[in-house]
């Protein structure tokens, strides 16, 4: 089992900077991936990001260039930098791990970005 906690978001303005961060824990030893996902009212939930085990990582098209996935210095959290931000960034992110071949959620942070 692995339990996931977010933190950090919140309300901004078009082009401003937000941080995300999910902290895991558990068995964090038997993690394979983890990373980021959204979900805006009336659509689907959507890839924002991932970091692998290896640190590989792979992104959203519409939000390469502006998030990064970083991993903090304790290895069971991962960070979600995002810059630039955009109306269309407006949704609930959840941190998610892939461990086990199973998938583990966050609660959920929302993000809301003003025009």
């Amino acid at each position: 089992q692995v339990q996931l906690v977010e933190s950090g978001g919140g309300l901004v303005q078009t082009g401003e900077s937000l941080r995300l961060s999910c902290a895991a824990s558990g068995s964090i030893f038997a993690i394979d991936t983890m990373g980021w996902y959204r979900q805006a009212p009336g659509k689907q939930r959507e890839l924002v990001a991932t970091r692998a085990e290896d640190g590989s990582t792979n992104y959203a098209d519409s939000v390469k260039g502006r998030f990064t996935i970083p991993r903090d210095n304790a290895k069971d959290t991962v960070l979600l930098i995002m810059n630039a931000l955009k109306p269309e960034d407006t949704a609930v992110y959840y941190c998610h791990a892939r461990c086990f071949n199973r998938d583990f959620w966050g609660q959920g942070t929302q993000v809301t970005v003003s025009s």
